[in-house]
């Protein structure tokens, strides 16, 4: 399954933006999702996951401002972004995820990211 983020734009501070993740080549219905973000040169960070069943998690420097969703009819998750930040600028990626020991663990290949600027 290839998943492909899309979304992405340029956002002033305080606005909201949606992003999604699409499956192509199969399905991910069963299977958890994860988004991810990351900057040049810095490493890529753990944003939101949502299981199989639709329980979801967030990093704490999003709670409250990201929802993470998804729609398995249409093969599609998404990641509602309100009261955007500077600090959230990244490229946002999306990989399916699996919960076991305590912690998110991903698999498969990443996909094409989508660039989020947020200006101030």
């Amino acid at each position: 399954v290839q998943l492909q983020a899309s979304g992405g734009g340029l956002v002033q501070a305080g606005g909201p933006l949606r992003l999604s993740c699409a499956a192509s080549g199969g399905t991910f219905s069963g299977v958890g999702i994860g988004w991810y973000r990351q900057n040049p040169g810095g490493p890529r960070d753990q944003v939101a996951h949502i299981s199989a069943g639709g329980s979801t998690d967030y990093a704490d420097s999003v709670k409250g401002r990201f929802t993470i969703s998804r729609d398995d009819a249409k093969n599609t998750v998404f990641l509602q972004m309100n009261s955007l930040k500077p600090e959230d600028t990244a490229v946002y990626y999306c990989k399916t995820v699996y919960f076991e020991g305590g912690h998110w663990l991903d698999f498969g290949s990443w996909g094409q990211g989508t660039q989020l600027t947020v200006s101030s």
